[in-house]
């Protein structure tokens, strides 16, 4: 009977509760994604931007330097 006992007192043991409401671990998980995508997007294009420095190294070092 203790066997029993023990099983209907677990299956009626109430859970921890959550710091947020279930909705706001996905947003706040997006959100960071988002952050990060515009921190990405903000460095696109940069070896471009810099070309005429490379442009630059590569004439003083020459073509047949290796």
């Amino acid at each position: 009977m203790s066997v029993l006992s023990a099983i209907v007192l677990a299956s009626e043991e109430e859970l921890a509760p959550l710091i947020m409401p279930n909705w706001a671990f996905p947003l706040i998980a997006i959100i960071v994604f988002i952050a990060l995508a515009v921190v990405i997007y903000s460095f696109r294009d940069v070896a471009n931007r810099h070309s005429h420095k490379a442009a630059a190294a590569d004439d003083h070092h020459g073509s047949a330097h290796h």
